[in-house]
């Protein structure tokens, strides 16, 4: 693992991955290194125009790349199931699916379902497009594999028994008074480790060979970081955070590493949590994680609140 780069992903010929978020940053660099070691690519992104744009890049950098745009908006559970039965219509089967969009401390709001606008997009969404796309994945295990991109920053917010009895309550994130926008991102990221955490133990317990991890890029240079230091508006915040991201942080390529080690090196650990080696920047390592993300209640309460929200039973994964 020390000093792993892109040359070493193996070959992914045969292969097919979903990258949500794969029209920039980190998730199109991951769709980019995967297309370039042979995988097929779908990139599933909100913006149609933004998403075509990225496939014609996509392929101008690897000529010959087997890549393709559906739509898929996190913030609407309709299109997430469109999503889905669009791939399904396509493809038999499904190697990698790759959970990498997100929204980095926005402002209270609600998504298209009335779900807090972060934990909706960052967790409910994801949630789930892995059920519905599940019955795909089993179609290619051995081997297939989830990776859930999540955050170092999962620390500024935890998820315990009384926010997750509750799933309406969860689902809108308390509602906009006392709402803080860094906490709620932490609580989002939190989340995508527990999902994590139970959906391995449920892979385990029903004998699957589906490989579920979790990945965090540290501090790389994004339009998440940039659109967040906006939202600091014109303060000494703002200009320190354009600052450091500008100069402290690694880059989009670097920060795509450890998703891309989760998604193909071997011996990849269900439930893994793979960053830099430094915490914000270096070569992918095991990385260290707040303890409330490996508790089995909590990521049971989770589960639970998802399925109720999303509307979208695991059946053959119970608990």
């Amino acid at each position: 693992m020390p000093g792993w780069n892109a040359t070493n992903i193996p070959d992914q010929s045969g292969r097919t991955a979903v990258v949500t978020g794969g029209n920039s940053g980190i998730g199109f660099v991951t769709a980019r290194e995967l297309a370039r070691r042979g995988a097929r690519v779908v990139l599933a992104c909100r913006s149609t125009a933004r998403g075509k744009a990225a496939e014609v890049r996509l392929r101008a950098q690897v000529p010959g790349a087997e890549v393709e745009f559906l739509p898929l908006d996190l913030a609407d559970l309709a299109s997430v199931r469109e999503f889905a039965a669009a791939y399904a219509k396509r493809r038999a089967s499904l190697d990698l699916l790759v959970n990498n969009a997100g929204v980095m401390a926005l402002p209270y709001g609600r998504t298209a379902d009335g779900f807090e606008t972060q934990f909706g997009v960052n967790h409910l969404g994801h949630f789930a497009l892995t059920g519905l796309l599940l019955p795909r994945l089993r179609a290619a295990a051995p081997g297939a594999r989830i990776v859930n991109v999540s955050s170092n920053l999962h620390v500024l917010g935890s998820l315990r028994g009384h926010d997750l009895v509750d799933p309406e309550a969860l689902g809108s994130g308390g509602g906009p008074h006392g709402y803080r926008r860094w906490a709620a991102y932490g609580r989002s990221k939190t989340a995508n480790l527990l999902f994590t955490h139970e959906l391995s133990r449920r892979f385990a317990a029903a004998g699957s060979p589906i490989t579920a991890a979790t990945a965090h890029p540290g501090y790389a240079s994004s339009n998440l970081h940039a659109g967040a230091a906006k939202l600091e508006g014109p303060s000494l915040a703002s200009r320190l955070a354009a600052f450091t991201n500008a100069v402290v942080a690694q880059s989009t390529a670097a920060g795509a590493l450890p998703t891309l080690y989760a998604a193909t090196a071997p011996g990849v650990r269900p439930d893994a949590f793979i960053g830099p080696r430094f915490g914000w920047r270096g070569a992918p390592v095991r990385s260290r994680r707040a303890g409330w993300t490996l508790d089995d209640r909590s990521g049971e309460l989770l589960w639970a609140a998802s399925e109720k929200l999303t509307g979208v039973s695991y059946a053959s994964l119970p608990g």
